[in-house]
């Protein structure tokens, strides 16, 4: 598996968004519209959480329309937009572990810590949907997996019924870039679940420095 931006993006994204769902009552901080599910099983069973989880869509919505805008005035001012949305991304990343590892943090979804810490990584991870969508358009997306599973298994039928000449070469390599994120992403998920068994809220210290790998990487290219 060849470690690009995306890839190492979409690492970030599973890690997040598991010791996010697993530290806050179930939020999903990068698959926002999982708390749609997730919100009916708070109300259903009387868990918290639920206030974090209805709050979770429109911030997201929120910071990447404020991303989208401001990413056309960075030129102006010559800052690179792709490394400095990622800076911004880590920077959240690390003000939400900060919240996330205060006293009481993890003992409700619904304190005010808990929901301060959940919104300020959905906002991270907004940022980083919106970098992968502008300006990462040709790479698979490296939050969602769900497409990328699909074209990736479209792709394999359609190798497996015997694709050939130009066709062929197009599929193997999408499927190859395709597959690189979802293991990234599923490597990322992994190390968010083993790490919050061992340090608990403390994991999410380590998201910040994730998410900075893909800023060094980048330091001397940036990407149209």
């Amino acid at each position: 598996m060849k470690l690009s931006v995306p890839v190492l993006m979409s690492t970030t994204a599973g890690y997040v968004d598991t010791a996010g769902f697993l530290a806050l009552q179930g939020l999903f901080t990068a698959h926002v519209t999982g708390n749609f599910v997730t919100l009916g099983a708070a109300l259903v069973f009387g868990t918290s959480g639920a206030i974090a989880k209805l709050l979770a869509l429109p911030v997201f919505c929120v910071v990447i329309l404020v991303t989208r805008l401001a990413a056309f005035s960075l030129p102006k001012f010559g800052l690179p937009v792709l490394r400095t949305m990622l800076s911004v991304q880590v920077l959240l990343l690390a003000v939400g572990a900060a919240l996330a590892i205060q006293p009481g943090a993890s003992v409700r979804g619904d304190n005010l810590v808990s929901i301060g810490a959940g919104m300020i990584l959905v906002a991270a991870m907004a940022i980083q949907n919106a970098a992968s969508r502008i300006h990462l358009a040709s790479s698979p997306p490296t939050t969602l997996m769900t497409g990328t599973t699909t074209q990736i298994m479209i792709d394999v039928a359609d190798l497996v019924r015997g694709l050939s000449g130009e066709a062929r070469l197009l599929a193997t390599a999408r499927v190859s870039k395709m597959f690189a994120n979802v293991a990234g992403f599923a490597v990322g998920c992994a190390g968010g679940a083993v790490l919050y068994g061992y340090l608990r809220m403390w994991c999410f210290v380590i998201a910040p420095f994730l998410a900075l790998v893909p800023i060094l990487m980048s330091a001397t290219k940036e990407p149209v």
